[in-house]
């Protein structure tokens, strides 16, 4: 199936859509791309420069349009902008109203902050965004900056998680997954699959630090077992089961900021296909 990806190019590290690419590639999929920026580096690294490509976006969907491309999936990351936030969600609706699938991971932040260089605008930016998904998949910071309610550090019951994940489908996603949970104090991953009115908390083993670039790899790998048919609770599963490996083959990086050089491990993404 032909995927397009809308996302950051980040250039010295393996985040954004240089995660995702060489994922959704290895799996099979003709992967396609519209970058919302190109940035220097991870924003950790305390210098950065960004590229802010609005005008580009602006420009390009009409030419798209024109040429009648469309793609059996979409998935979109980070958004630069109010004016590119409106353009690529308007862009997802007409897409979906002709069957494509809409993947939003709303990235913002983790660890009960927002990242480094972004703003509460943001938020409201990510919402447009989630309106739209059919699978919106962000981390426990990010979806309770989204829902408007507050981050626990030490974790919220299982009745607190569904409100959280109902807050998300109020915006507008069909199916929610909510990862880096701590759930009745267990590491858990949260999640409601509209198809059969579902909702399913997983369990995994957190490995401490934080790793760049592995929400990225997540989407990718979630994004290639649904696309594969397979039930969204069982897709979550192996993602999660895949993430680990690869996280735990480099739990020992000096430099996390950089990201998982991913084209070293796409065996264990393999894998996690044909488990």
């Amino acid at each position: 199936m032909q995927i397009l990806l809308i996302n950051d190019m980040v250039g010295h590290s393996k985040v954004g859509m240089g995660a995702m690419l060489p994922v959704l590639s290895y799996l099979g999929h003709p992967t396609f791309n519209l970058p919302t920026a190109l940035v220097s580096n991870t924003f950790d690294y305390g210098k950065f420069r960004v590229l802010d490509t609005t005008e580009y976006i602006r420009e390009t969907l009409p030419v798209w349009k024109e040429l009648g491309f469309r793609c059996d999936a979409i998935c979109t990351g980070c958004m630069f902008s109010e004016e590119q936030a409106t353009l690529v969600a308007d862009y997802c609706r007409e897409q979906s109203a002709q069957g494509t699938v809409v993947f939003v991971d709303p990235v913002m932040g983790d660890g009960g902050r927002l990242y480094n260089g972004m703003t509460m605008r943001q938020v409201d930016i990510m919402r447009r965004m989630v309106a739209v998904a059919d699978l919106t998949f962000p981390n426990y910071t990010e979806a309770s900056l989204l829902a408007g309610m507050p981050f626990r550090q030490e974790g919220i019951s299982r009745e607190e998680a569904i409100q959280l994940v109902d807050k998300l489908r109020e915006i507008g996603a069909k199916s929610v997954i909510v990862t880096s949970c701590v759930i009745d104090g267990q590491h858990c991953v949260a999640g409601y699959n509209h198809a059969d009115n579902d909702y399913f908390f997983l369990n995994y083993e957190e490995i401490p630090g934080l790793f760049h670039g592995t929400g990225d790899l997540f989407s990718a790998i979630l994004i290639g077992h649904v696309l594969n048919q397979e039930p969204l609770k069982e897709s979550t599963r192996r993602t999660m089961d895949a993430i680990y490996k690869i996280i735990s083959l480099n739990k020992d990086l000096d430099d996390k900021h950089r990201g998982i050089l991913i084209e070293q491990f796409l065996n264990y993404v393999y894998k996690s296909q044909e488990r």
